[in-house]
């Protein structure tokens, strides 16, 4: 992970992200699932940016700084190329874990 990556990382933690949005199917519901948000037709990085940088009716504006912006995107680059949700396939073990096909 890039430096500008693990301070995006901060970042989402810091305003709580999570509260609304998923990471790996994980988090809340208010907003979308943010995991293949960078790579996912017609969304990606300028898409990205306009909703951090003017917020919406429901994703307040944090005021983000051009850096904090350009860390939370290397951030949402680093977990799109990581994981995938929903998980399409997947074989639940013996033991009850989940495996990814």
């Amino acid at each position: 992970m890039t430096e500008d990556a693990q301070n995006g990382k901060l970042l989402f933690q810091k305003y709580n992200c999570t509260a609304c949005h998923q990471l790996y199917g994980l988090g809340g519901y208010m907003g979308q699932d943010l995991t293949n948000v960078m790579s996912k037709q017609g969304l990606g990085e300028l898409y990205v940016r306009a909703f951090l940088q003017g917020g919406t009716q429901r994703m307040p504006n944090f005021h983000l700084s051009e850096e904090e912006l350009k860390s939370l995107v290397a951030y949402l680059k680093y977990v799109d190329k990581t994981g995938i949700s929903p998980v399409k396939k997947f074989e639940i073990n013996y033991d009850g874990t989940i495996t990814q096909k």
